[in-house]
């Protein structure tokens, strides 16, 4: 595996057991529950994109260096009592868990494209980009459900719809500029976009609730 791959997952895993992690604390779980939480979600998107692209056992379990990295930063944050800061700023808690999200969002989608079409499937753009939407948001996806939230994707901005486009970007432009170009236009391009749907409060269309 080259250095750029590397580096970028590892930034991903470090930053969605971040946010993992973190909803774990602002549900008062204890460490276990705060590590199973940052574990499911810096790794889950990878496990189901593995098992729909017939990669098995999946990557996560033949080398679990990003579990380890997962577990040692839920760890970390737990013992660092962070949830008192969050209790004391609850802006500075969604901030954190915007920033967290979105790089993790923005890198795993762009290396679920990578993993897909490395697979040899670039004939077949439909599934590389539902692989790339799946990668992003399945660990997101499985955090809110064990932590007892609707999933996030649902509810608020454009969660699914940022790394749809990102993915489609990526996929679109990976033959002109080459893969680590398209990996990084297409990652800064997901992270923009949930930033800007937080702060002008973009959201889909939905139905009012009837009083």
């Amino acid at each position: 595996m080259q250095i750029f791959i590397l580096c970028f997952e590892m930034i991903g895993t470090i930053s969605f057991a971040l946010s993992g992690a973190m909803i774990g604390l602002k549900k008062n779980m204890d460490i276990f529950g705060v590590s199973v939480l940052g574990v499911t979600t810096a790794v889950g998107g990878g496990v189901v994109r593995d098992t729909l692209l017939g990669l098995t056992p999946p990557a996560t379990f033949m080398n679990p260096k990003y579990v380890v990295v997962a577990i040692l930063v839920s760890v970390v944050v737990f013992f660092l009592w962070v949830r008192q800061v969050f209790n004391e700023n609850h802006r500075w808690y969604e901030r954190t868990i915007l920033a967290a999200d979105s790089a993790g969002l923005g890198i795993f989608t762009v290396c679920g494209a990578s993993v897909a079409l490395d697979a040899g499937y670039a004939d077949n753009t439909f599934l590389v980009i539902f692989v790339a939407v799946v990668t992003g948001v399945g660990g997101g996806v499985l955090r809110d459900i064990f932590a007892g939230d609707k999933p996030y994707i649902f509810v608020k901005h454009i969660y699914a719809c940022a790394a749809l486009f990102g993915a489609v970007l990526c996929v679109w432009i990976w033959p002109v500029v080459g893969r680590d170009w398209s990996m990084l236009i297409g990652f800064f391009v997901i992270v923009t976009l949930r930033f800007c749907s937080a702060k002008f409060r973009w959201n889909l269309p939905r139905t009012k609730k009837k009083s």
